[in-house]
């Protein structure tokens, strides 16, 4: 009798086309061992405090894991990333010089490399290409939330979910509260009856600002964006959706379906004039979500200093309430009572302990339908209309034409005027369609 195949051969499988064959050769990975003795090599693909962090979160595993490559858009970024996370996982770091890469194609040249496992961190409008690729090269991917910062960008997600579906690869995308026990626990009980039917939720990202960059004086225009990319929509997708994303997820996942349509209102109470001219973004929104059934979920995302901060979610239902991280009241009463460690951490301990037993699944498609959640909002906010989810799917318009041809040399899609500000939507006026 042949041995059982090694963690090296599961992690490194071709496709398997046919679904029958794909359930075959991952319960004969499932034998492999289990203690994860083979080596799984990954690399990183935008070296930011996100990218390092999921980096770190890896190598903080049981996994026998080793970074191998990395890419970023700047140089300096890219290296100081591998110095850094050297200095405390030394033995889990082999990133050569010659395998630290530069530029907006440097994505391809991280993923080429002899590897596993590709942590997507990048500003959001360059994920679905970049997920794009790695699917194509047949990789287990970690992404980052927001998966895209558009309808098309979305689209090709989606289609990329579907790819790595038919090739049985392992799609972890960084919503984190998905991992935690609390919110695991909770939302089943919501699910199983414990407030009755949800007819109203509130979700709240509300926090007092957020970092802006200098330019410096060599930098091109795209340069400047990709380095600021929170400030431009094409890169970021707005605050809603780079931060309140996560509280869109929680509201989604307890309705356990995603909105019809939404309207919504918005504007730039504090970013109005000095650096704040360089900023395309809104610095509040308010959106009524709409789900098939009636039922509301009412978001407040801003960036105010100075205002009430507050992060969290609420359902409301016909037996009671719910805070989703940890409590119901009303007919059921309950508290969750037990070790819930931090999301960032426990998403990558399922991932590779999933990896390591020959498990796959994957995360793709909430991540996307709750990125797009979050774009319907913006745009709702931006033209102060009521905006139907099939209709900005299909219609949305494209934030960064030719994005996959782009370079530090090249104009990005939005420049500044005359006066050196940046458009900035208005409502009333805008329109989210291509």
């Amino acid at each position: 009798m042949q041995n059982p195949p090694s963690r090296r051969k599961f992690l490194k499988q071709s496709t398997v086309a046919a679904a029958g064959a794909a359930a075959i050769a991952t319960n004969v990975a499932r034998t492999a061992h289990a203690a994860g003795s083979d080596e799984i090599k990954f690399v990183v693909i935008g070296c930011g405090g996100r990218g390092s962090g999921a980096a770190a979160n890896i190598m903080n595993t049981k996994g026998n894991v080793k970074l191998v490559a990395v890419a970023d858009a700047f140089q300096n970024k890219a290296e100081y990333a591998v110095k850094r996370l050297a200095q405390t996982h030394k033995d889990k770091v082999a990133v050569p010089q010659d395998q630290i890469f530069a530029g907006l194609d440097a994505y391809k040249k991280a993923i080429d490399t002899d590897c596993d496992l590709v942590v997507i961190a990048t500003p959001p409008g360059f994920k679905p290409q970049q997920f794009e690729y790695a699917i194509e090269k047949n990789r287990h991917v970690f992404m980052e939330k927001p998966v895209a910062s558009d309808a098309p960008g979305v689209q090709r997600v989606l289609a990329s979910v579907e790819e790595s579906k038919k090739k049985n690869r392992m799609v972890g995308i960084g919503l984190q509260r998905r991992h935690e026990p609390r919110y695991i626990e909770t939302i089943k009980r919501i699910h199983d009856g414990a407030i009755g039917d949800v007819i109203a939720q509130r979700v709240y990202w509300n926090g007092g600002g957020i970092w802006y960059r200098n330019r410096d004086k060599d930098m091109t225009e795209m340069a400047f964006q990709t380095n600021n990319w929170y400030h431009f929509n094409w890169l970021s997708g707005d605050q809603i959706c780079e931060q309140h994303i996560h509280n869109l997820d929680v509201g989604c996942w307890v309705k356990g379906a995603y909105p019809v349509e939404c309207n919504g209102m918005g504007g730039r109470a504090q970013r109005e004039g000095g650096d704040a001219t360089k900023s395309q973004i809104f610095d509040h929104t308010f959106c009524e979500y709409t789900f098939a059934d009636g039922s509301k979920m009412f978001s407040q995302g801003r960036h105010l200093a100075g205002g009430w901060n507050h992060v969290g979610e609420f359902a409301h239902g016909t037996k009671g309430s719910a805070d989703p991280s940890g409590k119901i009241e009303g007919e059921n009463p309950w508290k969750f009572s037990g070790e819930s460690p931090g999301g960032h951490q426990q998403e990558q301990h399922d991932l590779i302990e999933a990896l390591m037993r020959g498990d796959i699944y994957n995360e793709g498609e909430y991540g996307a339908k709750s990125t797009f959640t979050a774009i319907l909002g913006r745009e709702a906010c931006y033209s102060g209309k009521v905006i139907k989810w099939d209709e900005l799917m299909k219609k949305g318009a494209n934030l960064s034409p030719g994005i996959d041809e782009y370079t530090l040399e090249s104009d990005p899609p939005v420049m500044p005027g005359p006066n050196g500000e940046y458009p900035v939507p208005v409502p009333g006026k805008h329109s989210p369609f291509a």
